[in-house]
């Protein structure tokens, strides 16, 4: 009996079959790097984004509290610091309590070597960190004695401001940052670890109660939500209910017994609008490996069924079959082997290239690297990937009819069941390709809508300018309001500015705009209640020029309407709406206000709804002019109509402040296409990624579908050749052929279009002004993937369409 062969003699042997088919073995090991490397490059992110855990004790048992209208109205009602202590001394579901200042993460000016820069500031009580279980990187983090009127001014810093300000220096710890606003040094006294990003986008923590203190009183004033961990055996609906419960028995306006609760899991804040989206990713990515699968599995079959002869020969030899196995799985171990490597590769490229195209706001965005993690991924998916594209074909390669296949040649392997199976494999790619790419249509059509969408207004060449003012100097909104008055002539006198305005907050700002209610004259308490709240500006007469916003019914707001003069307002279209439906809103009078303070004002003025807040939503707004504002706080945003470039305007905007405005410090100067870049990062980013998905599964199926025809012209050669002699024309050939791949890739369009329908509702939190079954996507997918398919299938056509009929039939 002869011996076995050793493992070397194995390996050579293997790689001297792989050379003699080196086409079907690059196919293979391409198609292997492109699913695996992808693949292995979307693991490594959701592993960062997604799976692992915060640096929180317990993370699961943290939620964060605040209420919501009913109606949908106000779906982010905090509570007021006074209120949050009176719901948590009662409550039971929670063992540890904390508080965040509700307007998250805020801009705030510190003064850096003369000029002004800006760190993302988040006031939190001094048992936060305690709460969550964080422990500093370095030093210390904040605590109860922090916490309190009086106490020494500290910070702690986020991993990423530790990095990107202050270069991972551990002498970091100590130093201090000058805020420009009260000028007082802030003692830095720890460094969280990275992944800490609560509230979102914060850059440094600052105590609570000294942040919000009212000057020259032991009050504090602030809107906050709560951060509790739940008690062992508390639920996230049992905190829900107890804030549902407290509020339907809160003292004050009866529309705050409507309140709900709402209780958020951590992970979920931290992670925010990312988590739909790398679900997507991953989804594509697993449809994208499946491809790669079934793409690999065909190309072995077809490679291996183009064997038969020479497996029949060493059959006929004396080689059983389990060597014959044992070398085509060596042969496909060195595939996956390869494939795995340059996958490896291709997920570090993959990686890298996500890391530098991923918006600036993705959180823990620092700690997506490639490393271990993408290249043990490799290794997984290779080894799954062997196993599912090399078992079967080897098996089914070997089970050869050794007569058969002496006497029959290169007929043999083109039976009815094998072409079948070969077929059936490549409309399942067909189909799992469809999906992917009808999901990335889906999201590059919202991607279009978005950046398409209405803003109402002319947002180019205008300046967003964010102020920095000393509270000393402006300790009040009334001088605040007169330093503003007194700026605005000065900037329009600029060269190069043609107008100015205030305003509340930058675009896109989120959280940091103004919400309000206003009621109409004379309606009951309930009637009140009910009404929605809206947007709100604080604008001076020029704002509708600044912007380019037309007035499509009444009048603007004039230098007349001042302080003693009577007080007025303007609204958008659907805020009109929402009081008086279709009726004339000019003249009609709106109040706002405690009954003790409550102010009347009168409809001037109608404009469209603006994209300026949320890019999403165009917003019912409400104006009131900066001159007759009786808010507790005024504007310190600018925005600026420029005649050129406007960044250009962003020097003589500084020198202007510095002359006419001492304590206020230009803090930024942004052109606001830069700032509408924000909202779009994510859906390009989405839209990037998946169009790659799906152009990998779409190559993958192309090249599945042409080798399947090219063996399949191969394999029936001496039936075109038959053919052609009996008259057909090889543009009949050709069609025979390229008709049989449409009808392939047809029953595998048709399976995909039947999963996209289904699976394409999970898209809907990431579309914008396009249903998850469009059916004009869908349509132009599914003729774009067959059209593909007859290009694939065209060029094995014009080789079967060349055969020559007397040679052909000479083959046997």
């Amino acid at each position: 009996m002869p011996h076995a062969p050793s493992t070397v003699r194995v390996a050579v042997h293997a790689l001297r079959a792989l050379r003699r088919t080196r086409g079907f073995t690059t196919a293979a090991v391409l198609t292997l790097a492109l699913g695996i490397g992808l693949a292995a490059a979307v693991s490594a992110v959701a592993d960062a984004l997604l799976l692992r855990a915060l640096p929180v004790r317990e993370q699961d048992r943290v939620a964060v509290l605040w209420a919501e209208r009913r109606d949908g109205a106000f779906a982010h009602f905090p509570f007021t610091l006074e209120d949050a202590r009176l719901f948590v001394r009662d409550a039971r579901s929670m063992r540890g309590v904390a508080f965040a200042a509700y307007e998250g993460a805020r801009p705030a000016a510190i003064l850096d070597d003369g000029g002004v820069t800006r760190l993302r500031r988040a006031h939190v009580s001094g048992d936060f960190f305690t709460v969550l279980g964080a422990r500093p990187l370095i030093g210390r983090a904040l605590g109860p004695s922090d916490d309190v009127v009086g106490a020494a001014p500290v910070v702690v810093l986020s991993h990423a401001a530790w990095q990107r300000h202050f270069g991972g220096d551990p002498r970091a710890v100590g130093r201090t940052l000058r805020l420009h606003a009260d000028g007082v040094a802030h003692t830095v006294v720890g460094v969280m670890p990275p992944g800490l990003d609560y509230p979102r986008g914060t850059e440094f923590w600052a105590p609570l109660v000294p942040g919000k203190a009212v000057p020259g009183t032991d009050s504090v004033f602030a809107h906050v939500d709560v951060v509790a961990r739940l008690a062992p055996g508390a639920t996230i609906d049992a905190a829900r209910g107890e804030v549902t419960a407290w509020y339907a028995q809160h003292e004050g306006p009866a529309w705050l017994s409507e309140l709900r609760g709402v209780a958020t899991p951590l992970p979920r804040l931290v992670l925010g609008d990312a988590r739909p989206a790398m679900l997507a990713f991953a989804a594509a990515a697993l449809l994208l490996l499946l491809v790669t699968c079934i793409n690999v599995a065909n190309l072995l079959l077809v490679r291996g069924l183009s064997r038969a002869r020479e497996l029949a020969v060493r059959a006929a030899l004396g080689a059983r079959r389990g060597r014959i196995v044992g070398e085509l799985l060596v042969e496909h171990a060195l595939l996956a082997a390869a494939g795995g490597a340059l996958g490896a590769a291709v997920a570090f490229v993959a990686t890298r290239a996500f890391v530098a195209l991923a918006p600036a706001g993705l959180p823990r965005l620092e700690e997506v690297r490639p490393g271990a993690g993408a290249l043990l991924g490799a290794a997984a998916v290779t080894g799954v990937t062997m196993l599912l594209a090399g078992v079967a074909p080897a098996v089914l390669a070997s089970r050869v009819d050794v007569q058969g296949a002496l006497r029959s040649g290169a007929r043999h392997g083109a039976g009815r069941g094998a072409r079948r199976l070969r077929e059936t494999l490549v409309a399942g790619q067909v189909a799992l390709a469809l999906l992917v790419l009808a999901a990335a249509a889906l999201i590059g059509r919202s991607l279009l809508n978005l950046e398409r969408a209405e803003l109402a207004f002319d947002g180019e060449r205008l300046l967003v300018a964010e102020l920095a003012l000393r509270q000393d100097a402006y300790d009040t909104p009334a001088k605040q309001r007169a330093m503003l008055t007194q700026l605005l002539p000065a900037v329009r006198a600029l060269p190069g500015v043609r107008a100015a305005s205030p305003v509340v907050a930058v675009p896109y700002a989120g959280s940091g705009g103004w919400d309000g209610r206003l009621e109409i004259e004379g309606q009951s308490e309930r009637d009140a209640a009910a009404s929605p709240l809206l947007n709100m500006e604080v604008v001076a007469p020029e704002y509708f020029a600044t912007l380019g916003l037309p007035v499509t019914r009444g009048r603007a707001f004039t230098d007349a309407d001042g302080e003693g003069a009577p007080p007025v307002v303007m609204l958008s279209e659907r805020a009109a709406m929402v009081y008086w439906g279709d009726a004339d809103p000019i003249g009609k009078r709106l109040q706002m206000g405690p009954p003790q303070a409550r102010r009347t004002f009168t409809v001037v003025g109608i404009v469209p709804e603006t994209r300026y807040r949320d890019l999403r939503e165009a917003r019912p707004s409400v104006y009131f002019p900066l001159a007759q504002s009786f808010f507790p706080f005024a504007p310190s945003t600018l925005v600026v109509r420029a005649a050129g470039a406007p960044a250009q305007v962003a020097p003589a905007l500084r020198r202007a402040l510095a002359e006419t405005a001492p304590g206020v410090a230009l803090a930024s100067a942004t052109p606001f296409e830069t700032l509408r870049e924000a909202p779009l990062a994510q859906p390009r980013l989405n839209a990037l990624l998946l169009a790659a998905f799906a152009g990998a599964a779409v190559l993958l199926a192309a090249v599945g579908l042409f080798a399947t025809m090219a063996t399949t012209v191969r394999q029936r050669t001496r039936e075109l050749g038959v053919r052609m002699a009996l008259g057909a024309t090889a543009r009949d050939v050709a069609w025979l052929v390229v008709r049989r791949g449409l009808v392939v890739a047809s029953i595998g369009t048709v399976g995909g279009l039947a999963g996209a329908l289904a699976a394409n509702r999970a898209l809907a939190a990431l579309l914008f002004d396009v249903a998850p079954t469009d059916p004009a996507t869908l349509a132009a997918v599914a003729i774009g993937l067959l059209v593909v398919a007859a290009l694939a299938s065209l060029l094995p056509a014009r080789s079967g369409a060349r055969v020559e009929p007397v040679t052909a039939l000479r083959t046997e």
